[in-house]
């Protein structure tokens, strides 16, 4: 009986339509010992006599994927895949699968969770009024203040959508443009610089490439108003953090909420020493809807896979289709 990793820590000890799917598909279902995000020698030695991995965000290195050739398919429960080394999988002839279009509003409320609480001064209010003080005062609107964002898929559009309901003028980045949603909600696309230096509330949902790295760091900060707000629900990597802690601590803009580190869990980041930062654990993406969501859809293409399925639209790796064994 093949054997699938269940890797995520959310869907630890939880039942659900992609445990039946799998189980029905005649899959051994293995669970991590503890519900917390594996690390790459704990992942290692995890995946031995494993065919298939519903992924999390642990990392499939090179060195995890050339250690367990009998790999098939790694399927992560998300949309994101830079956690996986794509050429070495390519290489050993294992698909790697994401979930389109299961997790962009979830990821869009977090986006404004993030920004309201940074607008609203909730940390401070909350924590002050618990302690007895009475801390009231005017805080900052959204309505009026132009959203910028960066990267403008499924996430950035989702983020749009919310930003017009909120009466922000939008602004956006967008090599790819798609130019029937861009007109019809009256988006105004302008480069990444004009981008940075007109935003109240720049959010960020692009992908982590090579060249996307670091993109905010010293140069680009120095871009963006003293007033604006920073945003990142994507991944962590996209942010230099000791240029942007340098900019935060001297208040070069207002301030920053973070869903994503480049390293994950953070450990004891110096973010945390500042007030104008409010963080969350890489939450944006996962509410019960998308996790249920995103489960079933990549339990659905190992599914497939097994069978001789190729569920195209969740691939993100075609080339190993020539290599592809199961």
């Amino acid at each position: 009986m093949p054997k699938v990793l269940i890797a995520p820590s959310t869907l630890a000890k939880i039942e659900g339509p992609f445990l039946k799917a799998l189980r029905e598909a005649g899959f051994e279902l293995v669970f991590p010992e503890r519900a917390v995000q594996m690390t790459e020698d704990e992942l290692l030695k995890k995946l031995q006599g494993i065919s298939a991995s519903l992924a999390g965000s642990e990392p499939y290195t090179r060195r995890v994927i050339e250690a367990n050739p009998q790999l098939r398919v790694i399927a992560r429960a998300g949309v994101g895949y830079d956690a996986v080394d794509l050429a070495a999988a390519t290489e050993r002839g294992i698909a790697v699968t994401i979930c389109p279009g299961t997790n962009q509003d979830a990821v869009a409320e977090h986006t404004f969770t993030l920004m309201l609480a940074l607008a609203k001064g909730l940390i401070p209010q909350h924590l002050a009024t618990m302690d007895g003080k009475w801390p009231r005062g005017a805080t900052l609107p959204l309505r009026g203040r132009t959203l910028g964002i960066a990267g403008l898929g499924r996430i950035g559009k989702a983020v749009a959508l919310r930003g017009i309901a909120f009466g922000m003028p939008l602004l956006a980045y967008e090599p790819m443009p798609d130019m029937a949603f861009v007109q019809q909600h009256g988006i105004k696309l302008v480069p990444m610089d004009q981008l940075l230096a007109e935003s109240d509330y720049l959010t960020l949902h692009i992908p982590l490439t090579p060249e996307s790295r670091n993109l905010i760091c010293t140069r680009t900060i120095n871009l963006m108003k003293p007033t604006a707000f920073l945003i990142n629900t994507a991944r962590g990597g996209l942010v230099n953090e000791p240029e942007l802690y340098e900019a935060l601590k001297a208040r070069k803009i207002a301030g920053a909420g973070l869903d994503v580190f480049d390293q994950e869990p953070p450990g004891n980041n110096p973010f945390f020493t500042l007030d104008n930062v409010v963080v969350t654990p890489h939450a944006a993406g996962v509410d019960l809807q998308s996790r249920d969501d995103m489960a079933l859809a990549s339990a659905q293409s190992i599914v497939a896979l097994s069978v001789g399925g190729w569920p195209s639209h969740q691939i993100v790796n075609p080339d190993v289709r020539s290599r592809f064994k199961w």
